[in-house]
């Protein structure tokens, strides 16, 4: 059985998925964008957008009763890859050793003209 996750301190969903969903000791969380969930606006420029995205990530998994030290895989979807050391140095701000798994991914564009977007896998155990 599966239990979706919804927070308002994240942006609301665009479109038919959930903001995270648990399957057990597992949370997915969906892709988060740099919108502000207030305003739904994007954060201008990359390293805002950063920041921002792992802000939306880390009070979906407070809404699911964890943080994003539980995360054991993210998926950083970026539409310029010369923005990858940017990830690194906001995501050091957000997360600590052991970090989780991860993988970047160059894409044509994201949703909203985004400059990145990132997903994660929390595990409670």
């Amino acid at each position: 059985m599966t239990t979706p996750i919804q927070t308002k301190d994240a942006p609301a969903a665009i479109g038919t998925y959930s903001q995270a969903v648990r399957a057990g000791d597992t949370v997915y969380l969906s892709g988060q964008i740099g919108l502000d969930p207030a305003s739904m606006r994007l954060a201008e420029g990359i390293d805002a957008q950063i920041d921002r995205v792992l802000r939306n990530l880390a009070a979906v998994a407070r809404a699911a009763g964890l943080s994003l030290e539980h995360s054991v895989r993210m998926t950083v979807y970026l539409t310029d890859l010369a923005h990858f050391a940017n990830v690194n140095e906001i995501m050091a701000k957000h997360l600590r050793e052991p970090y989780p798994a991860r993988a970047a991914v160059g894409v044509v564009s994201l949703p909203r003209g985004a400059l990145v977007e990132i997903d994660a896998i929390l595990h409670a155990g």
